[in-house]
């Protein structure tokens, strides 16, 4: 049963994890709403990030270079390249993302859903869990 889980203008909605598919992938349909971003560019350390957009624009910055991925097109990210994406329309849009291996999972995003429920983002908290879970973070410029 696909499991969703929303935080700071983010949706996901797990298909498949590395608990149902013996490490080999997660996959889970992202969707960004309207000027949201992910606020700490970051690369992983054991995975690698396969996008397919699949309703309106996500920017995405891959090693300093903007990616914008529309319906219909897709981008790879490798891992150790320093990333981020944000929405910059005035609509939601959704992407397919597919990470291989399996290592990421949704406990990640959960957590991350918990710290920020518990009120102002903190910082040290949130850099904590990214670096258990392989993400790296990386000051932004």
């Amino acid at each position: 049963m696909p499991e969703t889980i929303r935080f700071a203008g983010l949706e996901l909605r797990f298909l498949h994890s590395r608990e149902d598919t013996g490490g080999s992938l997660d996959v889970f349909e992202m969707t960004v709403q309207a000027n949201a971003r992910m606020p700490v560019p970051h690369y992983h350390e054991n995975w690698d990030e396969t996008v397919y957009g699949l309703v309106g624009a996500i920017t995405f910055r891959i090693g300093g270079r903007d990616v914008e991925v529309r319906p219909g097109q897709s981008v790879f990210i490798k891992r150790g390249v320093v990333h981020g994406f944000r929405n910059e329309t005035q609509e939601p849009a959704t992407c397919l993302a597919i990470l291989s291996p399996g290592v990421l999972g949704p406990g990640y995003f959960r957590e991350m859903a918990a710290l920020l429920a518990e009120g102002p983002p903190d910082i040290p908290r949130m850099k904590e869990t990214m670096l258990r879970h392989g993400l790296v973070p990386i000051p932004a410029p």
